[in-house]
């Protein structure tokens, strides 16, 4: 029989699934009984058969205070009426949030956290600055979930460095699902005729999208014929607005894109950006790379473990403007540089693309071996 997993994190889905998370799911549901807690975007469905997700709160200031407040007894509700034998909780938060609720519930479910990044920046890099006086919360926090769960799954070097930091050997270390399907299988496109780049990600500070914007300001004169494309949402959305008010013929920008319209939008260009300054394991940078595309990104965390510096990419300080500014030009101001990166960009997807059917196997070895320790 198949065993039941509660997956519990902070992600927003929007029902019903299409796409990339659609087969992610489906691929899942073939081998273990699951039920997803979550968010959902404003004004969609928050639930079917296998998914309660929550709306967002109001006021929006609101909305991630609540989100974790309510999270034990939504959790506890689960327990008691889906009885998982396991739960695989994305999120040192949340998983403190659940080692309450199975307390509340009195239930025996294992848990297992998914590290997916470095916690410490969740209140440093992320939102509201009024965040930064939660540090010392987040910080005594995080011990506890990696300590007091059943077991750790990680993503990374870096998330595996965190773990083992405090004395705790991860149960399994595979990356976050990446749709090879999207992303591999549709013939490789030749780079177009116009030089372009496209960032995909948050609007927020641990994507460094600030340094990305002032780098653009400085490489869009140097590359008058360019085009940078941003793809994404958050709180540094006035940025976007205004570097697309000051530049409008070299600046596009999408809210939000299928992943088949990411595919796309990649194969548009001839570099992807991302200079963030925390990332776990970095699911855009592979993506880009299924797709032979060069990369540009920050030298931190978990970057560095798909992007070689001058192989498949470059690597920047994402502090640094001037760093970022000149990667841009070097390579959308030379398209035999772009293709040689992208030559070997491409050689690293087809290392790390994994099929829907993969990446459940990987989460079903985790759980049994898990539940028969």
């Amino acid at each position: 029989m198949k065993p039941r997993v509660l997956f519990v994190s902070r992600e927003r889905f929007r029902l019903p699934l299409d796409g990339a998370q659609k087969r992610k799911w489906d691929a899942v549901a073939g081998v273990v009984d699951h039920r997803v807690l979550a968010a959902a975007p404003a004004g969609a469905p928050t639930r079917d058969e296998r998914f309660r997700l929550t709306a967002p709160a109001w006021p929006r200031p609101l909305d991630g205070a609540l989100f974790y407040l309510l999270l034990p007894w939504r959790i506890a509700r689960e327990l008691r009426r889906f009885r998982p034998d396991a739960a695989l909780v994305q999120g040192v938060h949340e998983t403190v949030a659940f080692l309450a609720a199975r307390r509340l519930a009195r239930a025996r479910t294992k848990v297992i956290l998914d590290v997916q990044g470095d916690w410490h920046e969740a209140t440093r890099l992320y939102g509201s600055p009024l965040r930064l006086l939660l540090n010392p919360v987040n910080d005594a926090l995080a011990p506890v979930a990696v300590r007091r769960a059943d077991a750790v799954r990680t993503v990374s070097t870096q998330t595996t460095g965190l773990v083992a930091a405090l004395g705790v050997e991860p149960a399994a270390i595979f990356p976050s699902y990446v749709d090879a399907e999207a992303f591999l299988q549709r013939p490789l496109a030749p780079l177009p005729d116009r030089p372009r780049a496209v960032f995909v990600g948050v609007l927020e500070r641990y994507k460094a999208f600030d340094t990305l914007v002032a780098a653009w300001r400085r490489a869009a004169p140097l590359v008058p014929g360019a085009v940078l494309h941003v793809v994404g949402d958050g709180a540094m959305r006035d940025r976007a607005e205004r570097l697309r008010a000051d530049l409008p013929a070299q600046t596009e920008w999408s809210t939000r894109l299928t992943a088949e319209e990411v595919a796309a939008a990649m194969d548009a260009s001839w570099l992807v950006c991302l200079p963030s300054r925390s990332e776990g394991l970095p699911r855009v940078a592979l993506e880009a790379a299924c797709r032979g595309r060069a990369i540009v990104g920050g030298n931190r965390a978990g970057i560095p473990d798909v992007v070689q510096h001058d192989v498949n990419g470059l690597l920047v300080d994402p502090d640094r403007v001037d760093e970022l500014a000149d990667a841009l030009v070097q390579i959308l101001s030379d398209r035999a540089v772009a293709e040689r990166l992208g030559r070997r960009a491409r050689q690293t997807g087809e290392e790390w693309g994994v099929t829907p059917s993969a990446y459940a196997d990987r989460v079903r070895a985790l759980v049994d071996g898990v539940l028969h320790r």
